[in-house]
């Protein structure tokens, strides 16, 4: 028999998101984890606002907002708003009813200064490391370390000489030729973003405006326990990882780091050596072909440290692809490096799930 089609009506439910998310669902772990890493982050919440003036858009909203971004692959603020309306998974996510409609895109705007003046960007993923090392997840004394382009949101054609006036007005973009032109950043700048550098990796490469990102892994679970967003730089890469071999506290030395062969240098090694930092670096013969050393090629620890620095890769893959980070979203420094820093947290959050589930 054939069923009746029934019309939508409105009625009154007693029906919250919780009875509506499985029961199963891999997202329930990693909003246990955020809840207990967004109470430890409330007293820092707390000095953000003023006590008196018309209430704001909770700071726990706009981070586990981000933190479905990266999830679910969205693009912008505004591409969350109009689904948080409709979905109920993300309402559960962030605390909201199901009646309660979605805040404006522009809460993100107004508020991303505030976030980045206190750091909670930094203090969210450092909560999480710690979190990561409560539960004994993280290697206390192998890292290893790299570095990608992540392309900057302006256009090559952006890329135009310092001296040079805008267009007034504005309309579609004009065609530019570059055939002939010598550019270079002592006499081009974007237009776009002028932090934006044009770069490349390799000689078969096209240049393009970027930004350079830095992950430092722990060897045991390919945990982030930091990261760092700086301009792309030829030396960019050796000194970031410096950087954050120095941020890392309680270490007195001793600790190994693996990285490719981009840091095999004489300053990088003698540096890491001044820090009481074992080099477990991949051996850059060069033009001259040297041989790698005896001492190292007969080393077990080097070669484990060889195949587990391999890990950082799948970081950079999980940010480009799922957390849609192959081509930044905002303009600037500071707003990406803000970005960065909150998806290698979520990465780690979904590592640590994981990572939960198989012991269970």
């Amino acid at each position: 028999m054939r069923g009746r089609k029934e019309r939508q009506a409105e009625m009154l439910l007693g029906v919250t998101p919780d009875q509506l998310v499985p029961a199963k669902h891999p997202i329930r772990a990693i909003r246990a984890l955020v809840d207990g890493v967004l109470a430890e982050l409330s007293p820092q919440f707390e000095a953000m606002y003023r006590r008196i003036g018309r209430p704001s858009v909770p700071p726990e909203h706009l981070l586990k907002a981000s933190i479905l971004m990266a999830l679910y692959s969205l693009r912008s603020e505004r591409q969350f708003c109009e689904r948080l309306q409709y979905d109920i998974l993300f309402k559960w996510f962030l605390d909201l009813n199901i009646s309660e409609p979605a805040f404006d895109a522009t809460t993100f705007t107004k508020n991303r200064e505030r976030l980045l003046d206190h750091d909670i960007a930094r203090a969210f993923f450092g909560e999480v490391v710690c979190e990561a090392q409560r539960r004994r997840l993280l290697s206390e004394d192998h890292f290893s370390v790299d570095g990608t382009l992540l392309q900057a949101w302006a256009s090559i054609k952006s890329y135009r000489p310092r001296d040079e006036q805008p267009p007034a007005g504005g309309g579609r973009n004009r065609e530019v030729d570059f055939h002939g032109e010598r550019r270079s950043r002592a006499t081009h700048v974007s237009r776009t973003d002028g932090e934006a550098l044009l770069f490349k990796k390799a000689a078969s490469e096209a240049a393009r405006l970027s930004y350079m990102g830095h992950a430092l892994i722990e060897n045991r679970h390919g945990l982030v326990v930091d990261v760092q967003l700086t301009q792309a730089t030829g030396g960019a890469e050796r000194d970031a990882a410096l950087e954050m071999l120095d941020r890392i506290k309680g270490r007195k030395g001793g600790i190994t780091l693996g990285a490719d062969k981009g840091y095999d240098t004489y300053a990088f090694h003698d540096q890491l050596a001044a820090r009481d930092v074992v080099a477990h670096i991949a051996w850059n013969g060069g033009a001259k072909r040297r041989p790698i050393p005896e001492a190292l090629e007969g080393d077990p620890a080097y070669q484990t440290s060889l195949r587990r620095r391999k890990l950082v890769e799948e970081v950079f893959g999980w940010i480009k692809t799922v957390g849609a980070g192959r081509k930044l979203r905002y303009v600037g420094l500071r707003r990406n490096e803000l970005w960065a820093t909150l998806t290698a947290a979520v990465y780690n959050l979904v590592r640590m799930a994981k990572l939960e589930r198989l012991a269970a």
